[in-house]
């Protein structure tokens, strides 16, 4: 069983993205987004495949999901991923718009 990397969720504006970075700075994973209006859409999210299985899918969409709670905006999900984190972590549903 591979052990949860040590990463950061930082949100990458420019990019319009969600990054997990590890400690070395490399971009392990992503969630892109859309904004509209006070809605954050999320689109596609994607893991590198060298860090498949390290749960870095799930701490990316939760520190996405707690930096949109953060910021007071709700979320509309158009990614799989994300839509199935959101169905398994109850806390995050009133996010949904």
């Amino acid at each position: 069983m591979s052990e949860l990397a040590e990463v950061t969720i930082q949100d990458n504006a420019e990019r319009s993205r969600y990054e997990a970075s590890t400690e070395s700075g490399v971009v392990a994973g992503f969630a892109e987004y859309r904004d509209i209006g006070g809605v954050r859409v999320f689109r596609h999210t994607e893991v590198d495949d060298a860090f498949e299985g390290q749960g870095i899918g799930s701490t990316l969409a939760r520190g996405a999901l707690e930096d949109v709670r953060e910021r007071g905006m709700r979320i509309r999900v158009k990614c799989p991923f994300i839509r199935k984190f959101v169905e398994e972590h109850a806390e995050y549903a009133e996010l949904q718009s």
